[in-house]
Order: C-alpha cells, then sequence, then structure tokens
C-alpha cells in the first residue's frame, strides 16, 4: 500500500490517524492543523489525489510520478517542492545506494514522497512526535528533521569511500593490476555522490534567505544552519576524494609508463646482449674461416710435390723417367714451381 502512515498534527501534537487520503482532508478542514501523508511508490491515482486538495503544481505532480530526479528546490506559490537523493554505503558490495525522496511543503501540509528504503521516515516522524515543541513549529520543521535526516546518512557513505581510496592507495603501489578498474569505479561512486551533496549547499542558501519572507522561527534556522555546516564539510571531504582519485589515476598512468619504459629498457639490453653475442660469434668464425683457408693453402702448397714425390717413389722395374738424366731436377724443379706457384695464387686471394 502506498500510504505508509498518515497523522493530523495540531500544536505539535499527533491528534488524528486517518486511515485513507478523504478521512485525512476531512480531519485537517476539520481540526485546521498540519497534515503529514507518508507515501511510498504510489500509483498515479493517489498523487493526483493528493495534488488536488492542496492545489500542487503540475510539473511538481510529473516530477514526484517519474522519480529518477536530481537534487533540487523550487517554489510554487507557497509550495515547496524538494527532491533529496538520500544514499547509504553498502559494504559487502563495496557501492553507494542511492535512494529519492520528494517533499511537497505547505502552510498546513507535508507529503513526503519516497521511492527507496532509504531514508527512514519511519524514524523522522517519531524524532519529531516525540519533540512536540519542534513539531509545533510547523511544516518547516518537517523539512528540516528530513534533511537532518539525509545528510546525517551521508556521514557512513563518506566514511566507506574514504577506507576504499586507502586501499587503492595500497593497491596502487603494490603494483596490482585490477587497481585501474576499481579506481575508475570508485571514481562514479564519487560524483554520483557528489550530484546528491552539492545541490543541498544552495537549496539552504536559498531556504536560509528566505526565512524571514516566510516567518520561519528563528531556532529553526539556526538549526538549517547547523544542517549547512554538515553539507559544506561533506561536500569539501566529497570534493578531495574526487581529487585524490584523480591523482590516483594520474600516478597509475604514471607507473605504467614507467613499468614499459622499464621493460623496453630491459628488452632493449637483452637486444644489445645478443647483438654482442652475435657478433663475437661471427667474428669467431671468421677468424675460423681464416684459419681453414690458411689450412687448405698450405696443404694444397704441399700437395704438388708430395704427389711428385710419390709417384717417383713407386719403384716400378719399367719406368722411363728413372733412366732419365734430367729426371730427377726437373722433379725437383716441378715441386718447386708448383708450391710457388699454388702460393702465389693463394695470397692473391688473400688466403694466406
Amino acid at each position: 500500500m502506498a500510504l505508509i502512515d498518515n497523522g493530523i498534527y495540531v500544536a505539535g501534537r499527533r491528534t488524528g490517524n486517518p486511515t485513507t487520503l478523504d478521512e485525512t482532508f476531512e480531519l485537517l478542514h476539520e481540526r485546521e492543523g498540519m497534515a503529514w501523508i507518508g507515501l511510498y511508490r504510489p500509483d498515479a491515482d493517489e498523487v493526483h489525489a493528493v495534488a488536488r486538495e492542496f492545489d500542487l503544481h503540475p510539473l511538481a505532480v510529473e516530477d514526484a510520478l517519474k522519480g529518477h530526479q536530481r537534487a533540487k528546490l523550487e517554489r510554487f506559490g507557497e509550495t515547496l517542492f524538494v527532491v533529496l537523493r538520500p544514499a547509504r554505503y553498502i559494504d559487502s558490495r563495496e557501492v553507494v545506494e542511492f535512494g529519492e525522496v520528494h517533499l511537497f511543503i505547505g502552510p498546513q501540509f507535508v507529503v513526503t514522497v519516497r521511492h527507496a528504503e532509504n531514508p527512514d521516515l519511519g524514524r523522522v516522524r517519531s524524532r519529531l512526535e516525540a519533540s512536540p515543541d519542534l513539531l509545533a513549529l510547523g511544516p518547516e520543521a518537517v523539512l528540516y528533521a528530513v534533511l537532518d535526516e539525509v545528510v546525517d546518512g551521508y556521514a557512513p557513505v563518506a566514511a566507506g569511500l574514504e577506507n576504499d581510496i586507502d586501499e587503492i592507495e595500497d593497491q596502487l603501489f603494490a603494483g596490482d593490476p585490477a587497481v585501474s578498474r576499481r579506481i575508475y569505479e570508485l571514481l562514479g561512486e564519487v560524483i554520483s555522490f557528489q550530484r546528491a551533496t552539492r545541490p543541498l549547499r544552495d537549496m539552504l542558501d536559498a531556504l536560509q534567505r528566505g526565512a524571514d519572507k516566510y516567518r520561519v522561527d528563528l531556532e529553526l534556522q539556526r538549526s538549517l544552519r547547523d544542517v549547512l555546516d554538515h553539507v559544506i564539510r561533506i561536500t569539501e571531504r566529497v570534493d578531495g576524494f574526487r581529487s585524490l582519485l584523480e591523482n590516483a589515476l594520474t600516478v597509475h598512468s604514471t607507473l605504467v609508463t614507467q613499468q614499459q619504459n622499464d621493460e623496453m629498457r630491459r628488452l632493449s639490453e637483452a637486444s644489445l646482449a645478443q647483438n654482442e653475442e652475435t657478433r663475437k660469434l661471427s667474428e669467431t668464425g671468421l677468424a675460423q674461416n681464416e684459419e681453414i683457408k690458411k689450412i687448405s693453402s698450405w696443404a694444397a702448397i704441399l700437395f704438388a710435390p708430395t704427389l711428385i714425390g710419390t709417384i717417383y717413389g713407386m719403384n716400378f722395374t719399367h719406368m722411363p723417367e728413372l733412366d732419365w738424366p734430367l729426371g730427377y731436377p726437373l722433379a725437383v724443379v716441378a715441386m718447386v714451381l708448383g708450391g710457388v706457384a699454388l702460393h702465389a695464387i693463394f695470397k692473391r686471394k688473400k688466403w694466406l
């Protein structure tokens, strides 16, 4: 059922518990007090019934039905339309969950429309009902109490985000490869948190400026200033979170670049060492080739006289050169000339 709680208040005390909207409207006119109607995800008929009774502006009604609005404060005649984005930190998933609550504040009524479980407006109502002097100040007191509840709920969210940022710093310098994704995700959470908290500063400033015009009680004005102080501290803290995360992205990028440069340097050094080794092997191979050439050249030079000497050393009976007087000197000359010729040839080819 959309109608969560419904009460008629006179001089800060609850005097009626109507069960239907029609009964609420009747009691309000009869007792001339303040009606506080709490709706949770109402349908269009219920919202339009309230809108007709309290003459709510169609644009505000449309926003309340659609939801997904930014935090804002708008005035339509004597009626204030306020959108708040409460938040809570889900530690198990390390995410920020955002709710949405709309308030219509008129001279004799407060209508709250929630689109999420958070915030617990039942707790706000109980707190105000326990302080009739505060509740007797009228609808503005309800607005203050809801604002105070929402802003107080931001403190645990900021603490959770701060803890995540501390963990990211440890991951960052430990070289965890998953840290970049976590930074991006957390930065998105922080930006969403900024969108919920930043407008509150201007909203509370606007309420302060209009306090005298709409005869808001002095103590209530002081209470609103206290809420404003909390909002300023929260927004400054969240701005610091964003700066830290953006710096973390820069540092991460620098570390990754440095790692890449170190890897390239190591690869270059390894390549140079490999080239040096190849050069040494080439020089060794060339030296070996030169030695082989020299050995082969001398082997060829020695082969010619060896061949001639071998032939003459066969000692066959029928060998014409054995009885030839010039055979021996010619054989020696042939050995010498053959060796000299081969030496000259190899020298020209730079084998020797």
